[in-house]
């Protein structure tokens, strides 16, 4: 990060404090955090959510299959994330207990919109309490309920609604890509080659299949985890 500017120093020391020019500058080391994350690409296709993230492996020892980077939420919703991974297993958890109340409360399951909004309203309070800092991890969050969404949160507890979007380190490079080559009503055959070779261009000659995490939320198969061996026809 560049250095700050003098007449800013001081304004970073709490989350209440606004500088001068109206900024919460906490917020925005938040987002210096996500931008540095590991990368993660969401692509809504005809009937469908594709979910991809880079489990980045950073030491040899480690088991690969105990890093996880996507998750389910309910049946029909999954998200995975970038950033501090710790604050994004926490809102995760969270949202997973929004689910499951809803589900025991009403009968019936909580749609995609209801778990962002809870999430979001959740992240915004930690923007403005004295003690707390703000949550240092964006959320992609994927459902189908009437139709196949896709969400970002971004740390200040805003959202967004995409047809795709990539979050983390080389985004910017991700999304340009995506805004050349998606199109609507892709297949879920398209939506994944079309997030793995939004990933290779930022991972370049480290893109590696062991590092690769992937998931689908369709309207039949609900959320699905992909298997190595189903991935590996998306990269020959």
């Amino acid at each position: 990060m560049s250095q700050m500017p003098q007449e800013l120093m001081g304004y970073d020391r709490a989350i209440t404090v606004f500088s001068p020019d109206g900024r919460l500058l906490q917020v925005e080391y938040a987002r210096k955090t996500v931008s540095q994350g590991t990368p993660a690409v969401g692509v809504v296709c005809k009937d469908s959510v594709v979910l991809i993230a880079d489990k980045r492996i950073i030491d040899p020892l480690i088991v690969v299959k105990s890093v996880e980077k996507i998750f389910q939420i309910d049946e029909h919703i999954g998200a995975t994330m970038s950033g501090l991974i710790s604050d994004g297993r926490m809102l995760i958890e969270r949202a997973q207990e929004e689910a499951q109340k809803h589900k025991l409360t009403y009968g019936e399951s909580i749609d995609v919109w209801s778990v962002v909004k809870s999430i979001c309203n959740f992240k915004q309070a930690y923007t403005q309490y004295a003690g707390t800092r703000p949550f240092g991890v964006s959320l992609l969050i994927a459902g189908f309920d009437g139709g196949p969404h896709l969400f970002v949160t971004e740390p200040s507890g805003i959202y967004f609604e995409y047809k795709a979007t990539g979050i983390g380190e080389g985004s910017e490079m991700i999304n340009d890509y995506l805004k050349k080559n998606y199109k609507d009503n892709m297949s879920i055959e398209q939506g994944i080659k079309l997030a793995m070779n939004s990933l290779k261009k930022v991972l370049g000659s480290k893109f590696d299949s062991s590092r690769i995490e992937a998931a689908i939320v369709s309207s039949d198969k609900k959320y699905k985890k992909l298997t190595y061996q189903e991935l590996s026809n998306y990269w020959k």
